[in-house]
């Protein structure tokens, strides 16, 4: 049986199964297996999911403008941080968690501040809480960021552990490095989503590499790193 393989799609938009009732799909098209669908469809009869994906269908509508039965190019209206908040006080919560990279302090208690002032409670964790010593994972010294001098693990367990006795209902992610928020998501009792991604080279844009993989981020797709400049 093939895999799933809808990056490959060959399809335009207009003509896959996913989007249009008399659309196509190659064999491994997972819209075409219908039994699958069906069974996910009686997922979403549980009443805690289906208000959950409710609400993130209609966030997901008002986050553009001009939108209008013949209008096939509607605007982006909102940024992220302002959908996150719109879309938990849908969801009536009332406690936030915000789990941060401490390189992201300054833009951490910016969006603290902004939750708070749209009425949440907000609880946040740095990464570095708990300061575990990296040893006691086997890091070696010349493994960690300054060989010869003392660092703490990112602490994603424990990041979790606080949100959850702290019973919040909804935890954001700003910044977390790529494995560490892995780690979260795991631990995680409440639902996450991601305001930021990690990407340090980029300002936490990781689109900007992909965007660019054929041009000044080429050597990416090399054994080796190209250091020619365009």
């Amino acid at each position: 049986m093939e895999h799933s393989n809808c990056a490959g799609c060959p399809l335009e938009p207009a003509e896959r199964a996913c989007v249009t009732d008399e659309g196509k799909g190659p064999a491994h098209c997972p819209t075409l297996n219908r039994e699958l669908v069906d069974r996910v469809r009686k997922e979403y009869e549980r009443p805690e999911l289906r208000e959950f994906a409710l609400q993130a269908s209609i966030q997901e509508a008002e986050g553009y403008s001009g939108r209008a039965p013949n209008n096939d190019c509607p605007v982006p209206a909102k940024p992220r941080i302002q959908e996150i908040a719109e879309f938990s006080a849908r969801m009536k919560y009332r406690k936030l968690g915000l789990v941060f990279c401490i390189g992201l302090r300054r833009e951490a208690a910016l969006v603290e501040e902004f939750l708070s002032g749209k009425g949440f409670q907000v609880v946040s964790v740095v990464c570095k809480a708990g300061r575990v010593p990296k040893e006691e994972l086997g890091v070696l010294d010349g493994q960690k960021i300054r060989p010869g001098s003392s660092e703490s693990m990112c602490n994603p367990v424990m990041q979790a552990l606080v949100l959850n006795g702290a019973e919040t209902e909804f935890n954001i992610v700003l910044g977390l490095c790529v494995g560490h928020d892995s780690i979260f998501f795991q631990y995680s009792k409440a639902p996450c989503t991601v305001l930021a991604a990690k990407d340090r080279p980029s300002g936490h844009n990781p689109m900007a590499a992909v965007y660019t993989l054929s041009s000044y981020h080429r050597y990416l797709n090399r054994n080796g790193p190209d250091t020619k400049d365009d």
